[in-house]
């Protein structure tokens, strides 16, 4: 665990997907469902990958959607046209597009949960008095149905990228958390599962910037020295958090 500077915070804000939310096992247990029939021929093998291609998003068709280059529904489509493609499968055409995009909106938020840690992190900030919200790369509606239907309701602060029409890194976008918060951004952390987009950004906005690194892939990383590490946020309570007010 690598440290932040000194001062206790007066609030947390959270990243939502891979950070509270478990977005990428939901997405996959999505693609099963919807696509089993028709890949009725895969391996194990060939669902981990083609799942995992498809959450990777190495053509940065997400990071265009948040630069309103395609609209949200248009980079998933693409999203699964890739791993279509890599694996040598038909490209849907344009109702075949239709219906699977409708079976995957149905199916994804059955899947939506909260990883193990938050809900007891989650408590231990209520049993400090520390006020918490989230900033998420998505709009405020979509992201409130999702936390919702993670069981994440208690989560009342939300910052969407519509709030203030920008996404992160953008500082705008943490700053609009803090003052949901009512907190002083140097003594607000914010917690993510990407090092530069959300530990780096929440720094150069004049938070307290922590980055939730789930897969110990930053284990030793020169690149990523200088930003406070944790690997479970049950390291945040133990670390980085006041004692219970009595």
């Amino acid at each position: 665990m690598s440290e932040v500077r000194s001062s206790r915070p007066m609030g947390v804000l959270f990243d939502i997907d891979e950070t509270l939310v478990d977005l990428r096992t939901a997405m996959g247990n999505t693609l099963r469902e919807i696509s089993a029939a028709d890949l009725a021929h895969f391996t194990e093998e060939d669902w981990a990958a083609y799942q995992h291609l498809y959450a990777a998003d190495p053509q940065g068709y997400y990071d265009k959607y948040l630069t309103g280059e395609l609209s949200f529904t248009r980079q998933r489509l693409l999203r699964v046209a890739h791993a279509q493609q890599a694996y040598g499968l038909p490209v849907f055409d344009d109702d075949a597009e239709a219906a699977w995009n409708d079976a995957y909106d149905r199916e994804l938020p059955r899947h939506f949960k909260a990883y193990d840690d938050v809900v007891p992190v989650l408590d231990e900030l209520d049993a400090r008095g520390i006020p918490y919200g989230a900033v998420s790369n998505n709009v405020h509606d979509y992201q409130r149905a999702k936390l919702d239907a993670a069981g994440l309701e208690r989560i009342r602060i939300l910052v969407g990228i519509d709030a203030v029409d920008a996404a992160k890194p953008d500082p705008a976008i943490f700053l609009e958390g803090v003052r949901l918060l009512g907190t002083d951004p140097a003594r607000t952390l914010y917690v993510g599962d990407n090092p530069e987009v959300d530990a780096r950004g929440a720094c150069n906005a004049g938070l307290q910037g922590i980055w939730l690194d789930r897969t110990g892939i930053g284990e030793g990383a020169a690149a990523t020295k200088t930003l406070a590490r944790i690997g479970s946020l049950n390291e945040l309570v133990e670390g980085f958090l006041p004692p219970v007010l009595a």
